[in-house]
């Protein structure tokens, strides 16, 4: 029998971002089709999170590796052999989609770019684009177009959603205000800030948050005067050793592959960055800053839609410090971030928690992936994990389960 098939897509949208009100533009769709002959379509649609590229984060395949093991890491394709027809899509500001403002070094946090862009910023002052690059309405938007596509090839099924990160405040919201569409919720470490932004009309996609009158945003400046942040390869390094808790969380070299593959998703920000011996550049990361509402302690349990209309499984790494702040974090509480708090906030009884011991932010590039692949197909096919339908446990290194309250 065939394996399944990749397919790349430019879905058309009709923009909302406050940098490029009412015009065309094309998102980036991957599918990779494992759908039966004779079967019908099972949709899954993977939404990346703030700065990973949805093919880095959830396609990654290894170079020189034989066979179907070359592909241990890329959490769409096993998927995809277990006969799901699974989409993923990068949002304006990431990946292949339109990035707009971002081709100016200039545009990059001020705070950011001298570090990591050098000379590409020495006659840099206030950015030519000094405000935020996308809204919660912008990319609800940019979401909802994708949805129409893959359920006009799908016979108009609900899709299951499977969100990284700050997919959380995306496909969270949405699945609220379209319960109809959303099959399921399967959340990897989301962001969720009990505390968080919320809209004056809670649930209303083109409400503002409390205190904005206008969009774009501008201040604070060092928070939204700007539209683009910007990495260096030792800066990601970096923030991935702080969530490493023994050599064996990663193997050896994993670190190239997926600088590559970013580099790989973003043509011009591979070329900047310092040059190496060969006369390449390394290369920069480049991701959107956006301004984000509409999830949080008050909205996560609107109309009662999570755990009974939409069930959710969440599944987050005990080192993970980036979807858990450390409480000792000095950071305002719209940017305190707990995934048990959302657990908690879900108000269905269809809910269902997992942290996995050494695991980190970064699980779909280190060894637990297996598991966190293991756990995604059981709750697909039956809505339960391991045999367990609702709770909230830890699994230690020998895969022995602790209830938590």
């Amino acid at each position: 029998m065939p394996g399944p098939v990749q397919t790349d897509y430019s879905v058309a949208h009709k923009s909302i971002n406050p940098a490029n009100p009412n015009k065309q533009v094309d998102l980036f769709v991957r599918e990779w089709n494992g759908t039966r002959p004779g079967h019908d379509p099972e949709p899954v649609l993977m939404l990346h999170g703030r700065s990973v590229p949805v093919l880095a984060g959830y396609d990654l395949v290894l170079p020189s590796v034989p066979g179907d093991d070359a592909i241990r890491y890329s959490w769409a394709q096993q998927l995809a052999k277990e006969h799901y027809d699974v989409y993923m899509m990068d949002v304006q500001g990431n990946g292949k989609s339109p990035r707009l403002t971002m081709d100016d070094p200039c545009n990059a946090n001020p705070s950011q770019r001298d570090d990591v862009l050098g000379p590409l910023a020495a006659a840099c002052g206030t950015p030519p684009y000094p405000h935020e690059f996308g809204t919660s309405q912008s990319e609800w938007s940019e979401l909802a177009t994708v949805v129409r596509f893959v359920r006009s090839r799908c016979m108009n099924k609900p899709i299951h959603f499977i969100g990284w990160s700050a997919a959380g405040p995306l496909m969270g919201p949405y699945a609220l205000l379209h319960p109809t569409e959303v099959r399921s919720l399967f959340f990897l470490a989301p962001v969720f800030a009990p505390l968080g932004r919320w809209s004056e009309k809670p649930m209303d996609p083109f409400g503002l948050p409390k205190g904005v009158t206008d969009l774009p945003v501008s201040p604070p400046q060092a928070m939204f005067g700007f539209p683009m942040h910007v990495n260096s390869r030792t800066g990601f390094e970096t923030a991935w050793d702080r969530e490493t808790g023994s050599p064996l969380q990663r193997e050896p070299g994993i670190e190239d592959t997926v600088w590559a593959a970013m580099m790989d998703s973003d043509p011009v920000g591979a070329k900047w960055g310092p040059l190496l011996p060969d006369g390449t550049h390394e290369g920069v990361h480049r991701f959107r800053n956006s301004f984000w509402w509409g999830w949080n302690n008050q909205t996560a349990t609107y109309n009662g839609v999570l755990g009974n209309q939409v069930p959710i499984a969440i599944v987050h790494g005990e080192l993970d410090r980036t979807a858990n702040t450390p409480p000792a974090l000095p950071v305002p509480a719209v940017l305190r971030f707990s995934v048990p708090a959302l657990y908690k906030a879900v108000p269905g009884p269809d809910k269902l928690m997992f942290q996995l011991a050494g695991a980190g932010h970064s699980m779909v590039w280190e060894r637990p992936a297996k598991i966190l692949h293991q756990i995604t197909k059981q709750w697909l096919a039956h809505r339960k994990v391991w045999g367990l339908t609702s709770g909230s446990y830890y699994r230690d290194l020998d895969g022995e389960l602790t209830e938590l309250e």
